[in-house]
């Protein structure tokens, strides 16, 4: 049975992917009490990343919001990893974006907005969060951004 996040998400025309194998020495998402801090995802699509390069060079700050969009998506599903189901989700607490800049490229806010308004689409008022916004020279894999959320749950019974 799908929960009414899964639900939401097909509504918006989108599939929660498959969880994202890490690219070196860590796990996607840690549950610690009622929180769960995902790992830095990147926007990947089937294990592959659409577009590389500096945001303001080679990607546009449009194509990049898109791609924090696809970063959301993919650390929603290392949460699901964690928690089961992503209707447990009771209110994501803090959103941190890396953007990789060219050198003169102050537009971080707007790119992470692709994460933010996605979660708030999904989530409601669930999804209203905290946020940082880092511009970086450069991502693993040259990736144009990378996305880590931080999220707390509802407790299960006898939890």
């Amino acid at each position: 049975m799908t929960g009414a996040v899964e639900a939401k998400l097909a509504e918006l025309g989108l599939t929660l992917p498959e969880v994202a194998a890490p690219l070196a020495s860590y796990v996607p998402a840690v549950r610690t009490g009622p929180y769960i801090y995902t790992s830095g995802q990147l926007p990947l699509v089937r294990g592959e990343l659409p577009m590389t390069g500096k945001v303001g060079a080679e990607v546009t700050a449009e194509e990049a919001k898109d791609l924090a969009r696809l970063c959301a998506l993919n650390a929603l599903a290392a949460v699901k990893s964690v928690a089961g189901d992503l209707d447990r989700i009771a209110r994501v607490v803090k959103v941190v974006g890396f953007v990789a800049s060219a050198p003169d490229f102050t537009g971080q806010p707007g790119v992470i907005n692709g994460a933010s308004e996605l979660l708030g689409e999904v989530l409601g008022d669930k999804g209203v969060h905290a946020r940082s916004a880092v511009g970086v020279a450069v991502l693993p894999v040259d990736s144009p951004v990378e996305v880590e959320l931080q999220v707390e749950l509802t407790a299960e019974p006898g939890e």
